[in-house]
């Protein structure tokens, strides 16, 4: 019998350590967990001369003003056998030959290429200690690859006007059979600022004369060097907690942490991980379990102040890997951050001593890997600064599972809720201030299991609203809201050929959804994005080995503010693109459907009725 999803996609994943070892295929006879060749192209004379595929996330371009940035290679550096190796290391110079100092825009560009075969390799850059970029690998071919990620890193401004360490850790293994060496140089690009240009980081200070300002400090909350592997934590199942001390300056009068996570190995596909109790029934050993629940959980000085429900990334090499060529997976090129109000906390921090900032994850299997970055606004004109804490409500996890299973086929229902609130005071140069952080949480999971195990039906849907209102000394309350939602549904089914090989059919819907609405004294701000793929494949197995294959991708971009819009449909098959509109008009008359497996949202239209969109 032929694996289920769960299993199959745990076949093509990401891998992160060395060549994994074979097992057999079927499920109620697995021992070990297994993957596939991250390709099967055969290499041909004419590999040599033809030209490299480019790879892309789909995503809107960078605001830039209209000024010419300074811009220079801050690392060249070809990866090969890194896996175990320490981070590779650079010395990092703000630039010192620009006509200006003040810069509106600074870029991060990471270029890569590679030839041959290999698997998709997680990566991250830091600069002194705080994480700029976590990013996937795209899984070559034998013509050969290359990909950009253009990251906005302005909101890293002050740590970036000082000298510091780079460090990038890609851990890759090359040798007889995995033959792809990572090619990658790192730019960065100062924009300075033309005088009308305004940033839209949410911050305040100086009274309104800073409003939009990043951080004045950023202190970093991940390992230390030196190491023989990336500066992230790794929890590798759900009673580990990795923490870390820090102390801040007695003159801070904002805090805000932003959290990096991603998921590997056991839990790379963890929302489609069965219950124990389905494992342990139909004893499958060998099966990633714990449910399809994950939940980060972020505590300070062992108090829950925030929690993060993560999107579902597939990399490059997930499910299909012939799905994310060209075209990868929504995050994949740039995971997403998760931001979490801390200010309301200030009042305890303020006292000169060490803290802790701890992270955990629910359910979690090995390995995650999370560090975080703590923004901290600085009052100049104040020594020290002084707060309180108003309020503090953290609602322990709502959770209810539903099984009903006989065998290897079932249903299992997921609905899972949270809230927390805090409220605090801060006394500086700028009056008293008062910060109010909410995060509101609901999930939802169903997944089916039939056709004797071989088939996966998943449907799950994340919602996420948060909100940070600053009372001020001033006549309104700057706030920031942001609504987002996570779809995502997958269908698998495996056929057995009779020849000891069988036909593997995967088709999925990935959605993102943001609304983004910020207020201020001089008026309100909204953005808005929509995201969907569509993805079909299908690939025929034998001995292990996928042995031939199709995937095809379509997707729907669509990001609008008060300035401007971005539009993009682009669809491609099998490296090829088939169709690609892009356009800067704002088409609030177009409907097209979106999270419609669950009725998410309807369609746009409905959307922008109900003030969703």
């Amino acid at each position: 019998m032929a694996s289920t999803l769960t299993l199959l996609s745990l076949l093509l994943s990401l891998t992160l350590l060395p060549p994994p070892l074979s097992a057999a295929a079927n499920l109620h006879r697995t021992t070990t967990l297994f993957r596939s060749q991250p390709n099967f192209e055969a290499s041909s004379l004419s590999a040599a001369d033809a030209p490299p595929t480019t790879y892309f996330e789909v995503t809107k371009p960078i605001s830039l003003p209209n000024t010419k940035p300074c811009s220079y290679l801050l690392l060249r550096h070809d990866f090969a056998y890194t896996y175990g190796q320490p981070p590779v290391l650079a010395d990092y110079k703000p630039p010192s030959d620009c006509p200006s100092q003040n810069f509106a825009k600074i870029v991060l560009e990471w270029t890569a290429t590679c030839k041959g075969r290999q698997f998709d390799r997680i990566f991250g850059v830091w600069i002194g200690g705080v994480e700029v970029l976590r990013s996937c690998t795209a899984e070559p071919r034998a013509t050969g690859i290359v990909w950009t990620v253009k990251k906005d890193i302005t909101r890293y401004y002050s740590l970036l006007m000082s000298n510091q360490t780079l460090a990038v850790f890609l851990g890759n293994i090359v040798d007889s059979t995995y033959t792809g060496v990572y090619h990658v140089n790192i730019s960065l690009h100062f924009y300075p600022a033309q005088e009308s240009y305004r940033t839209d980081v949410f911050g305040y200070g100086e009274m309104g004369a800073r409003f939009g300002s990043g951080a004045d400090l950023i202190l970093p909350i991940s390992r230390n060097l030196p190491l023989n592997d990336g500066l992230w934590f790794e929890v590798e199942n759900s009673t580990d907690v990795e923490s870390k001390e820090f102390k801040i300056p007695l003159n801070a009068y904002r805090a805000v942490l932003e959290v990096y996570v991603s998921f590997h190995e056991n839990d790379e596909f963890w929302y489609g991980n069965p219950p124990n109790e389905y494992i342990a029934a139909n004893n499958l050993t060998g099966l990633p379990g714990n449910g399809p629940f994950r939940e980060v959980v972020v505590r300070l000085d062992g108090s829950v102040v925030g929690a993060v429900w993560p999107f579902t990334v597939i990399y490059t090499g997930g499910v299909n890997p012939l799905l994310w060529r060209p075209i990868t997976g929504i995050g994949s090129f740039d995971l997403p951050t998760y931001d979490i109000e801390i200010t309301p906390f200030l009042g305890k921090l303020l006292d000169g001593e060490n803290h802790e900032l701890a992270f955990t994850v629910t359910n979690a299997l090995n390995v995650w890997y999370i560090d975080a970055n703590l923004h901290l606004w600085l009052d100049s004109k104040s020594e020290r600064t002084q707060g309180k804490l108003l309020e503090y409500r953290a609602s322990p996890l709502s959770l209810s599972i539903l099984t009903n299973f006989t065998g290897p086929d079932g249903v299992f229902v997921t609905n899972v809720n949270r809230s927390i609130i805090s409220s605090g005071l801060v006394k500086s140069s700028h009056g008293v201030v008062t910060t109010t952080s909410l995060q509101e949480l609901g999930y939802s999971n169903t997944m089916v299991m039939g056709n004797d195990g071989n088939k996966q039906i998943l449907n799950q849907v994340i919602n996420f609203n948060s909100s940070v209102d600053m009372d001020v000394p001033a006549p309104s309350i700057r706030s920031a809201n942001v609504n987002r939602g996570y779809s995502f549904y997958l269908y698998s089914d495996n056929v057995d050929k009779g020849d000891g090989s069988y036909d593997s059919v995967a088709n999925l819907t990935l959605g993102f959804k943001e609304k983004v609405q910020k207020s201020s004294g001089s008026g309100i701000s909204t953005t808005r994005l929509k995201n969907e793929q569509k993805a079909q494949g299908t690939m025929l197995v034998k001995g292990n080995l996928v042995v031939s294959g199709l995937g095809s991708t379509q997707q729907v971009y669509s990001y609008s503010s008060d300035k401007w819009c971005y539009f993009r449909n682009v669809s491609s098959s099998n490296y090829t693109i088939l169709h690609d509109e892009v356009s800067n008009t704002c088409r609030y008359d177009r409907c097209w459907p979106y999270f419609t497996r669950r009725n998410f949202l309807g369609s746009t239209c409905d959307g922008v009725k109900k003030g969703l969109l």
